[in-house]
């Protein structure tokens, strides 16, 4: 049960992670919106949580070509998925942080995150009504 139970949180748990990461950078480019030379950065969420869910759980191993090379692991981590948002309007200081653009990739993040929440409640009403019966 506890198996069944951690697979299908898994995914809800990965997304959460993620749009948590995302909403910090988000809040980092809102907070620099007036920081000279700033580029507004923003992670490929979908990339990235499908690189997490479809298989590259944690590590990703090396590829060695020399029975000499040393084997060894790289971590996956959403900062790996960190991109600069490209500029849509140049700013005379060099920023390129949207404040309309922020403010949208916010919110939308925002959704999604209380979106996961209630996923995961749901799933472990469920998994309560279905032990207890009630």
């Amino acid at each position: 049960m506890k198996n069944l139970l951690d697979r299908d949180l898994f995914v809800h748990q990965t997304a959460l992670n993620l749009q948590a990461y995302r909403q910090q950078l988000l809040a980092s480019n809102i907070a620099n919106a007036d920081t000279p030379n700033y580029k507004a950065r923003d992670i490929q969420f979908r990339e990235a949580l499908a690189a997490a869910v479809g298989g590259r759980r944690g590590n990703l191993a090396l590829e060695t070509s020399n029975a000499r090379h040393l084997g060894g692991t790289v971590s996956l981590s959403p900062e790996a998925f960190v991109r600069y948002r490209s500029e849509w309007q140049s700013a005379v200081d060099g920023n390129t942080v949207s404040m309309d653009a922020e403010r949208a990739a916010f919110a939308e993040n925002t959704t999604h995150y209380e979106a996961s929440i209630t996923f995961i409640n749901g799933l472990l009403r469920t998994m309560q009504t279905a032990i207890t019966g009630q």
